[in-house]
């Protein structure tokens, strides 16, 4: 378990509680929300969702899938689960806006303290959140932990996907130095307080762990498993990937030097 921190101190202000029910409407007793955006997943949105409850069995959950104007019958598909999956809600986009979008219109959405984030093609397993749950709420974990970050092992993709991502993932740590090796995994879990802090932009979801940091917050990273893709195909290519990662690199260096840091925050 590595971590990456910040020394700026508004994260002082925040504190993760530890799992138990909420009172008032905001949290409705849940523990966690799952928050899984959904592009043209027909072949495997019911089966993902089967899976996230049946690994999330023994903590009180939502599952919020945010579907991104989907072409095909993954709307249909998921609206049929709601009849056995009673924690399933799927929200709608009109038009496309992309992962990032889907990912903070779930999060808008989560009555849950803290949320966890995986892709919707069903290569992050969901029986790895439960232990990042537990670690994000363990006893003793830094007053500002706010996001416990999974990063893939034996990643179940092409090798031209695979070196693609090396690269852009060694350039990336050398520029922001946020102690993350693999910010382009989906499965994360964050405190939702935290993740409203943030500024948001397209793209956000994969300097998660950059942004946490330069609020204050502490980031700690998990190994996490990978599987190869059993349905659909992949919204990206390698090339629109890095072409886009170079320009995202750019405002996040432009986003990090107008930081400032108060050193300490009271209220008199």
């Amino acid at each position: 378990m590595t971590e990456a921190t910040s020394p700026s101190s508004p994260a002082a202000l925040f504190a993760f509680p530890a799992p138990r029910p909420a009172a008032g409407a905001q949290h409705s007793g849940l523990a966690l929300s799952i928050v899984v955006p959904m592009f043209n997943e027909e072949g495997g949105a019911a089966a993902l969702v089967a899976e996230i409850a049946s690994a999330l069995a023994a903590i009180d959950h939502e599952i919020i899938v945010v579907d991104d104007a989907s072409s095909d019958a993954t709307r249909e598909r998921l609206l049929a689960m709601r009849a056995t999956h009673k924690q399933l809600r799927v929200i709608a986009h009109a038009a496309n806006a992309g992962q990032s979008r889907a990912v903070r219109t779930g999060v808008l959405a989560a009555r849950a303290p803290a949320v966890a984030t995986l892709d919707g093609d069903g290569q992050n397993d969901p029986a790895d959140i439960p232990a990042l749950f537990r670690q994000l709420t363990r006893e003793g974990a830094p007053e500002a932990l706010a996001m416990v970050a999974g990063e893939r092992r034996e990643r179940k993709d092409a090798a031209s996907k695979k070196w693609a991502s090396r690269f852009a993932n060694s350039v990336r740590a050398r520029l922001l130095k946020d102690g993350a090796a693999d910010t382009g995994c989906g499965l994360k879990l964050f405190a939702r307080e935290a993740f409203m802090r943030l500024p948001a932009f397209d793209h956000m979801h994969r300097y998660l762990p950059a942004l946490m940091a330069r609020e204050g917050f502490v980031v700690e990273f998990a190994p996490v498993g990978h599987r190869p893709r059993a349905h659909g195909r992949s919204k990206y290519t390698n090339l629109g990937r890095l072409a886009v990662a170079f320009r995202d690199l750019l405002g996040l260096m432009w986003l990090n030097d107008r930081a400032r840091d108060p050193k300490s925050i009271c209220e008199l």
